[in-house]
């Protein structure tokens, strides 16, 4: 079963970041719950195989990262699959001891990969749909490697766990890296 959790804290911002999603999994005949951060239970977690950690809206990055970290402090520990789309990146950094740093990237931009990343080609460039105010600087964190980097990282992994994660989201362009961490992982 696929973990997706939802880092809105509106009902409506699910329409934008969560139900793509869905649609995306459903397309692809695969069972799913979505479950909001704040309703998170620890057996939800542990009966997932993989796990996607939504993006949200720009004006709830402060509740989230500042009051609730500790509700993602699961990603550590978690040995399956995680995808952390832009929010969701983020709190995977956090997690990691990150800093957020202010960085707005709105609309499409260009990005090249420097490794191979979730079916994408190493040396490939795409144009992705970006829409966040905040950034980690993964290159600080040294378990993870950043495949992408524009202005900030774009796209990172783990060195050793399968955990990763997009500043962009590819649930409004590029669906096929979801597709692929459904599929492959």
């Amino acid at each position: 079963m696929i973990l997706i959790i939802s880092t809105c804290n509106e009902k409506l911002h699910e329409l934008e970041f969560v139900k793509p999603i869905e649609n995306i999994i459903k397309n692809n005949k695969l069972k799913y719950k979505s479950v909001n951060y704040k309703k998170l239970l620890k057996n939800e977690i542990d009966k997932a195989d993989k796990i996607i950690i939504t993006g949200t809206s720009l004006k709830d990055n402060d509740f989230i990262y500042k009051n609730n970290i500790k509700k993602f402090e699961f990603i550590k520990y978690f040995n399956k699959p995680i995808l952390g789309i832009c929010a969701g990146m983020h709190l995977i950094g956090l997690v990691y001891q990150g800093k957020l740093e202010n960085i707005k990237q709105i609309g499409p931009i260009d990005i090249e990969f420097t490794d191979n990343f979730l079916g994408i080609e190493k040396n490939s460039k795409h144009q992705v749909y970006s829409l966040h105010g905040l950034c980690i600087d993964f290159t600080k964190i040294n378990v993870f490697n950043v495949l992408s980097y524009v202005s900030c990282p774009q796209a990172i992994k783990h060195n050793s766990k399968e955990i990763y994660g997009v500043l962009f989201h590819p649930e409004v362009k590029n669906k096929k890296i979801i597709e692929y961490f459904l599929k492959f992982l």
